[in-house]
């Protein structure tokens, strides 16, 4: 193997029924990689599928997401199983499908160390009560928090001033879609990213000089695109809402589940050679 290709999952590769019809042939053939309580949650297109499962034999392929570990592991994603994963963000490096504790318990100290605590993010979310813009909090694995909002009644100041409060206690917050996040600085995708880079060029899975590929769409991939060595995003998403640019980044022409086969293209054509390494 000559790359690592670290991609983000939901609204990259996969798709609710109808973000995945967004920018996409009707008549494309899809499969469900996700159900929940038994029924159809996420899809692929079929042609997305077959790419990806043919990345797998040219390259590492690590899945990154800021799902939980609980949350991944509903996803029956093409190419599995999966030596390394990265979940809740960068919190949980997933080792044969087995979180890793240390690398969990290095993430708590530097949370400790550089933010306030969940437990004050908490009280503050509780001063507001329970306004009727906010149909469910949930807490993700201990780390973060996100709100599940209504955006017809959403306050417009309340995403940059949540915002600005956390930022002063070393959390930052992003919204995509519907969820708000927020999240402690210290949790990140691209810190995980470069420890599973580290561990495979340690057992000579991946050549030292072997580069990082990244994909993703929203604001909480932002750090790990500008940190890969080439990344690439979808023409849609928060990051696309932004104008979110960086150097070297690559933006599909197409959006919805089309864009994930041209991400996978796009990756497959970046990874070098046995001979070139």
């Amino acid at each position: 193997m000559t790359a690592l290709v670290a991609t983000d999952l939901d609204r990259t590769l996969i798709y609710s029924a109808g973000a995945l019809a967004e920018g996409s042939d009707p008549d494309s053939p899809t499969v469900c990689v996700e159900h929940l309580d038994g029924q159809p949650l996420s899809y692929m297109t079929v042609r997305a599928a077959d790419l990806l499962r043919e990345l797998t034999g040219v390259a590492v392929v690590l899945p990154t997401t800021t799902r939980t570990v609980e949350q991944f592991r509903r996803i029956d994603l093409p190419g599995a199983p999966w030596r390394y994963a990265v979940t809740s963000n960068g919190g949980a490096i997933l080792a044969n499908g087995e979180p890793d504790r240390a690398w969990r318990a290095g993430v708590d100290r530097a949370v400790r160390d550089s933010a306030a605590s969940l437990a004050d993010i908490g009280a503050e979310l509780d001063r507001l009560g329970t306004p009727e813009w906010i149909l469910k909090r949930r807490t993700a694995d201990d780390l973060f928090c996100y709100l599940v909002v209504d955006l017809a009644t959403l306050p417009s100041s309340f995403v940059s001033d949540w915002g600005h409060w956390c930022a002063e206690r070393g959390w930052n917050v992003s919204q995509q879609g519907r969820k708000i996040y927020a999240m402690p600085d210290a949790v990140c995708k691209s810190r995980a990213v470069a420890e599973v880079r580290a561990r495979l060029i340690a057992d000579g899975t991946l050549p030292d000089t072997a580069p990082i590929l990244a994909a993703g769409d929203g604001a909480l991939d932002a750090e790990m695109l500008r940190a890969a060595d080439a990344a690439v995003r979808p023409r849609h998403g928060e990051l696309h809402a932004l104008g979110w640019e960086c150097p070297g980044l690559g933006v599909t022409a197409a959006s919805g589940g089309s864009a994930a086969e041209e991400i996978l293209q796009w990756f497959a054509h970046r990874i070098p050679t046995a001979a070139a390494t």
